[in-house]
C-alpha cells in the first residue's frame, strides 16, 4: 500500500486541510472494509448519484442522513431470521454505516430502493449570491478630464429616498 506525504501542501495552501486529512484517511482505508459496495456517478454538471448495493435491506431497515456536508447511510436488518435455518449464508444481513463527505452546496434530491439497489440523487445548488458576476470595467475618460482634472460633464443627479430626482450643482 502506498502512502503519500501530504506536508509540502499544508505548508504552502490555507485552508484546505480538510481534504487533505479526507485524502490521508481514504489512503489508509482497504477496500475489503467498504461494505456495502456502492458507486458515485456524475449524470449532469452539477447532478450526481450514488447507487449502493444493499440485498435483502427494505426500505424500513436503512436511514438516510444529510448533516451539513455530510451524508449518513446505515442500514440495520430487524431480527426476522429466528424463524429460519440456514444450511448456508451467502447474502451479507450485517448492519453497515457509510458516511460520504459532500462538497459545499449540493444536497440529496431523492432516493430510491429496487432490485436491492439504493439509489441516492443529489444536486449541487449554489446560492445566486455565491456565484460568479461580471462586473462592468469603465473607461477613465467618464472621471476625468485632460491632465488628471476633473471632468467636465452633465450636473451630477441624486435620487432621494422618495426616488424624486435632485439636481446637485
Amino acid at each position: 500500500m502506498r502512502t503519500y506525504d501530504f506536508a509540502p501542501l499544508y505548508r504552502s495552501t490555507v485552508g484546505f486541510d480538510r481534504l487533505f486529512s479526507m485524502l490521508d484517511q481514504a489512503a489508509r482505508v482497504e477496500p475489503s472494509t467498504q461494505w456495502p459496495p456502492y458507486d458515485i456517478e456524475k449524470v449532469a454538471d452539477d447532478a450526481y448519484r450514488i447507487t449502493m448495493a444493499v440485498a435483502g435491506f427494505s426500505q424500513d431497515e436503512i436511514e438516510l442522513t444529510q448533516h451539513d456536508t455530510a451524508l449518513l447511510v446505515a442500514g440495520q436488518k430487524k431480527d426476522k431470521d429466528g424463524e429460519r435455518d440456514y444450511l448456508h449464508r451467502g447474502i451479507a444481513a450485517r448492519a453497515f454505516r457509510q458516511t460520504f463527505s459532500l462538497a459545499d452546496h449540493v444536497k440529496v434530491t431523492g432516493a430510491s430502493l429496487e432490485n436491492g439497489l439504493l439509489a441516492v440523487d443529489l444536486k449541487r445548488e449554489v446560492p445566486e449570491a455565491l456565484k460568479p458576476r461580471r462586473i462592468a470595467i469603465g473607461s477613465r475618460q467618464d472621471t476625468l478630464g485632460q491632465d488628471n482634472a476633473p471632468a467636465q460633464s452633465a450636473p451630477l443627479q441624486v435620487e432621494d429616498r422618495a426616488g424624486d430626482r435632485v439636481k446637485a450643482a
